[in-house]
């Protein structure tokens, strides 16, 4: 039995660089989002340079050479925005909640910058939170190729809609068994 505390320490300096890792990646995201909207904004002043770079970052295609910003590049430029500042808030997510709840507490409480949601996360709450948060992410990527449709094989389309729909069954699948699990014989 003495040997757990020296256990749960080693498991500390063994996860470390795993979130160090998680958290370089957030800065790469911040780093990209930056990008990003200084091209969009760029662009919107007619930098030809910004369009080009943002119509290379979508995917956009076109018959016709480029020269200004249409509807349809500012929405997949906009969902692509959120599609950072989502995936960001799921690094967050596993950052906070996953170190927290699976290698050290934080002690967080009262403290102003606590999240609400970490006060009552664990390990079922985390991965129902990951799960729809995935949903999220796959329903803006979904919505963008839909937008930019013309662009894809019909056969990436499909596939991408079962993979968001495969997402949603597994989704659905983990909370119900996340409420299964806390159902206790004595409620009903």
């Amino acid at each position: 039995m003495k040997q757990l505390p020296r256990l749960i320490f080693a498991s500390r300096w063994i996860q470390l660089p795993l979130y160090l890792g998680l958290i370089a990646a957030q800065a790469v995201f911040v780093f990209h989002f930056w990008v990003e909207l200084v091209h969009l904004v760029e662009a919107s002043f007619g930098s030809q340079t910004a369009i080009t770079s943002l119509v290379n970052a979508i995917g956009y295609k076109s018959d016709v050479a480029i020269t200004h910003l249409n509807e349809s590049i500012i929405m997949l430029v906009v969902l692509g925005l959120i599609d950072v500042v989502m995936i960001s808030n799921l690094l967050v997510m596993v950052i906070v909640g996953g170190y927290d709840t699976f290698v050290s507490r934080m002690y967080l409480e009262d403290h102003p910058d606590e999240p609400e949601w970490l006060s009552h996360v664990n390990a079922s709450v985390l991965k129902v939170k990951l799960g729809t948060a995935i949903i999220g992410i796959s329903s803006i990527h979904l919505l963008k190729s839909f937008i930019n449709a013309a662009n894809y094989d019909e056969k990436v389309l499909l596939w991408q809609t079962v993979i968001h729909i495969t997402f949603l069954l597994s989704a659905l699948a983990i909370a119900y068994v996340d409420r299964l699990t806390r159902h206790t014989p004595d409620s009903h």
